[in-house]
């Protein structure tokens, strides 16, 4: 089974990574985005077909190391 966690700044966190992807692409002259938040993708593999134990072990790995729960925000998809 895969699982797709996807990290993400919470609102209200200042994206200093991506205000400056925001201002590169102005510079560009891409005028139409009004906005650029940068997060992070992690990909694991796992080696179970129960999806209500992967769900629950993979939420654990997002609360004690996968994600700092204090400033942002994660998403769990089990493929």
């Amino acid at each position: 089974m895969t699982a797709i966690v996807n990290i993400s700044l919470k609102q209200g966190v200042l994206d200093s990574q991506g205000k400056a992807v925001h201002h590169a692409l102005d510079s560009l002259h891409f005028s139409n985005v009004t906005d650029v938040r940068v997060g992070k993708q992690i990909v694991l593999q796992l080696d179970t077909e129960d999806k209500t134990q992967a769900m629950a072990d993979v939420t654990k790995m997002c609360e004690e190391i996968l994600a700092n729960t204090v400033i942002e925000d994660y998403k769990i998809e089990l493929l």
